[in-house]
């Protein structure tokens, strides 16, 4: 989710979910030993509890930069062994370090040693001409061996030639079953399924299969809603979904906050295109942030003119 999860979708997804742990996008490790940290790992503390998500190859640079990220607060760091973009790939690392199961092992190991806080990998289940179920169970095996906390597996292969970064969103087909297969192999390592998963029941059926955890992308994005009926359905059932108007107020109070420190308006509107997902007011609102919310002088009390297209639209 690189350009997506930043700090500002963080906390509006919070709003939805108290419990869910949120994922930043993939940072690479080097850019958190030699650029600006401070930016890159900002986070406000009302997101709590979340992961860091590190893209890297480099057992000491990610032992590393995991040591700076547990210091700043996030709750666990995950290694990212499954995007299959071209920069990353140039980058030697995401869904090529799967071919490399000993190198992300002894990443694995050297952040364990560096952090209190869990170590995670999240992958793929093949790459390439590499799909078998051997392929994906040695790579697992030795992430276990090296400790990990969890294994986070998106259930498409990756294509890295000819596909694009969507198209091994959609293309290669979804096999849950391998994730399935390898929790009964080895019930003791924690897997977290990921990939195609829309809704409540999709997620009811997948835990039904003995899986541990769900973890959502785009579906929550484009309909944060979706994160408050799970949090109904699978963490707190005495939970109360956020009516439109506490969810805008609360926007509107950090975006106040962030605004005084420099932040563009449209920086934290452009993640609320979801707010009303499938509902008649959502045109409306899509014109607003389309054009009010994106002017340079918009405050954030520019939020409230919008409560007329919002009000009681948001139920889980």
């Amino acid at each position: 989710m690189m350009d997506w999860t930043d700090r500002h979708c963080r906390y509006v997804h919070r709003l939805f979910s108290p419990h869910a742990l949120l994922y930043t996008e993939m940072i690479n490790a080097k850019a958190i030993l030699r650029g600006d940290r401070a930016r890159l790992l900002a986070h406000d503390p009302a997101e709590h509890p979340v992961a860091l998500q590190l893209g890297g190859s480099d057992p000491g640079e990610l032992a590393e930069a995991a040591a700076i990220g547990a210091a700043a607060g996030y709750a666990e760091i995950n290694l990212n062994c499954g995007c299959p973009s071209d920069r990353v790939r140039e980058g030697a690392f995401g869904a090529c370090l799967m071919l490399e199961p000993a190198t992300v092992a002894a990443c694995v190991e050297r952040m364990r040693a560096a952090v209190r806080v869990p170590v995670t990998v999240k992958c793929r289940i093949g790459v390439d001409r590499h799909d078998d179920y051997r392929f994906f169970e040695t790579f697992a095996a030795a992430q276990a061996d090296a400790g990990v906390a969890a294994l986070i597996v998106h259930a498409r292969s990756a294509i890295l030639g000819g596909l694009s970064p969507k198209e091994n969103r959609e293309v290669p087909p979804l096999r849950y079953e391998v994730a399935y297969r390898l929790k009964r192999e080895r019930p003791s390592l924690v897997v977290v399924l990921n990939g195609g998963i829309g809704t409540t029941a999709a997620v009811r059926e997948h835990l039904r299969h003995g899986i541990d955890g769900v973890m959502l992308g785009r579906a929550a994005y484009h309909r944060p809603a979706l994160l408050a009926e799970l949090e109904t359905a699978i963490l707190d059932a005495g939970f109360r979904a956020p009516a439109a108007e506490e969810i805008l107020a609360a926007i509107v109070v950090y975006a106040r906050r962030e605004i005084a420190a420099g932040t563009r308006l449209h920086s934290i509107t452009r993640h609320l295109h979801g707010l009303v997902t499938g509902t008649g007011g959502a045109r409306a609102w899509r014109r607003f942030l389309g054009g009010l919310a994106q002017r340079p002088d918009a405050d954030a009390d520019t939020l409230t003119a919008a409560l007329p297209l919002i009000r009681g639209r948001i139920a889980a």
